[in-house]
């Protein structure tokens, strides 16, 4: 019964019922990437994504993310992105996470005025 109640209110973890139904009776399916995130159309042409896992707009790989914003360009189309040896495998925002960017030596950072409270 907990379930069926997050997903009618609870649209951070997934998809809602109202997602779900709109998916199932006017969403068409277009492809998938690598994440496994789910890509739909409808007739007058709105976009959408059921993401895999957690929901986060940076897990969309470049080669989706034009088609999400009516970009036009070549792969549009297709969806066949051709990944060259020096490009880098996408990575969703590590904000938050253990894996974040945290400059070296941070404790170390000096302070161009001192505090005038001690």
């Amino acid at each position: 019964m907990l379930t069926f109640i997050k997903k009618i209110f609870v649209w951070w973890n997934q998809e809602t019922i109202g997602t779900k139904l709109k998916t199932i009776f006017f969403g068409k399916y277009v492809g998938k990437d690598n994440f496994g995130n789910k890509y739909y159309e409808s007739k007058k042409g709105k976009r959408w994504v059921i993401y895999n896992d957690e929901i986060d707009a940076s897990k969309i790989p470049v080669e989706w993310y034009s088609w999400m914003h009516f970009t036009k360009n070549k792969i549009e189309n297709s969806h066949d992105f051709k990944k060259y040896e020096w490009q880098k495998p996408h990575i969703p925002n590590q904000t938050g996470t253990e894996n974040a960017y945290h400059p070296k030596n941070n404790n170390e950072i000096k302070k161009k005025y001192k505090s005038w409270k001690s």
